[in-house]
């Protein structure tokens, strides 16, 4: 078989797949299995049960059901949907939006393939001239799922993080400013745009309300935009533990949301927050890629945002729920790691925490190896660090390059416990 070099890119190997087909392959009969590696959200009581009841509104309510199995909406997404999002918003927050600056993917990882591939990649011109133009991530490492999303090769420059030590064996990282100022005033020419997950993946960070500012305006400054990810932010699914981080949109902003970690991650529904031209655009795509998008996420949500339902949830259930589970983590991480050198990101958000290894002998990705084949599924840090530059430090020169691991820790508490103990246990093995 002979693949085009688009085949051959997203064919090949990658991070993002690694995970995925982890999340669905048969284990050994016998072998307890911890999945502490995909990205799959805890099953929350309060959170299903507001959901079959939306379901069970939209099935009595004449035909709503049979018009929502077996009607396209537009490839912008369900007028009604846009609507809501649209409102709820502005009103909430202020916003000079409407729904024509909102759009929907399948998913938010599909609405990231459009965009990177809209604004990076070879730029012609209109004397001919051709510039090939880079997605710069400030804050490395960063989400794995981007690492192979362009088109073409070399798109991506990754601004590895500095941090700071905490006594009670955490620590932080943050954006180096010095290094992406440094980076963007060689390299404005060829740099398409900023891109920030918040709460990040893989390590839980959230980023201060004043760096949100200075990323702005520094997009503001190059005049490109800032891609902001916010699949676990604010206002829903509102997994963020921090108290100075408010949601933040302007017009530079292409701000991602997303239903997946709300508890609906298999209706693939992702929201685009943008100006209008941007909007226009998803839908085109979206139009030539999926004809449309999936209508039922975005059905059974729709009321729930309009109401304040859905964020209520995200408010009193959600945040608590997984507030708890990260406390006990760590907690557990604290206990069996007890006489071994290690460290853990602040765990201010999203569903991850990322376990520093300084003393690991073998790289994160032999210790994945060694750890799957007890059964335990992690993530290994090599994956979130990508995008070399030439006026950048390499990201593999990062003291954490090869010394962590992310650990989902959504899932049962007893299985979450038994994990953490065994990747200690193991991790003795190599120090």
């Amino acid at each position: 078989m002979i693949l085009s070099d688009f085949g051959q890119k997203l064919c090949g190997p990658s991070g993002i797949n690694q995970l995925m087909d982890d999340l669905g392959k048969p284990f050994p009969e016998g072998l307890r299995i911890v999945q502490m590696g995909g990205g799959n959200p805890a099953r929350i009581p309060e959170v299903e049960k507001m959901y079959r009841s939306r379901m069970e509104e939209i099935l009595k309510n004449g035909d709503e059901f049979e018009n929502l199995i077996g009607r396209y909406d537009a490839p912008q997404g369900k007028t009604s949907f846009l609507s809501d999002v649209a409102e709820y918003m502005s009103k909430t927050y202020g916003w000079n939006i409407t729904s024509e600056n909102v759009a929907v993917a399948n998913g938010s990882q599909s609405a990231f393939f459009y965009l990177f591939n809209m604004f990076a990649g070879t730029v012609t011109r209109s004397d001919g001239t051709k510039t090939k133009k880079k997605i710069v991530f400030p804050l490395v490492p960063e989400y794995v799922g981007y690492a192979d999303q362009c088109v073409e090769k070399d798109i991506f420059v990754g601004i590895p993080a500095s941090f700071e030590f905490f006594d009670d064996n955490t620590f932080k990282y943050h954006i180096d400013f010095s290094a992406l100022e440094k980076y963007l005033s060689k390299n404005a020419e060829e740099t398409a745009g900023l891109c920030v997950t918040r709460p990040t993946n893989p390590t839980g960070n959230v980023l201060t309300d004043d760096e949100i500012f200075h990323l702005s305006e520094l997009s503001k400054k190059y005049n490109i935009p800032l891609f902001i990810d916010n699949a676990y932010g604010l206002p829903w699914p509102d997994i963020i533990f921090t108290d100075d981080a408010e949601p933040y949109w302007d017009e530079n902003v292409i701000l991602s949301m997303s239903l997946s970690k709300i508890g609906l991650p298999s209706l693939r529904t992702g929201i685009i927050i943008a100006k209008k031209e941007i909007i226009s655009s998803i839908s085109k795509i979206n139009a030539i890629a999926a004809l449309a998008t999936g209508s039922v996420g975005q059905s059974i949500a729709g009321e729930l945002i309009k109401t304040g339902k859905l964020i209520d949830t995200a408010k009193n259930s959600v945040r608590p729920y997984y507030e708890k589970k990260s406390k006990n983590i760590q907690a557990y991480i604290h206990e069996y790691f007890t006489g071994t050198n290690y460290k853990i990101h602040k765990s201010q958000g999203s569903i991850f925490v990322w376990l520093y290894l300084p003393d690991l002998k073998i790289s994160t990705i032999e210790f994945y190896n060694k750890l799957k084949e007890k059964g335990c599924f992690v993530m290994p840090g090599e994956y979130f660090f990508f995008g070399n530059s030439p006026d950048s430090e390499p990201v593999e020169n990062h003291p954490h390059f090869n010394k962590c691991l992310r650990l989902n820790y959504a899932g049962n508490e007893d299985d979450v416990e038994y994990g953490v103990k065994l990747i200690s246990e193991e991790y003795r093995k190599y120090i």
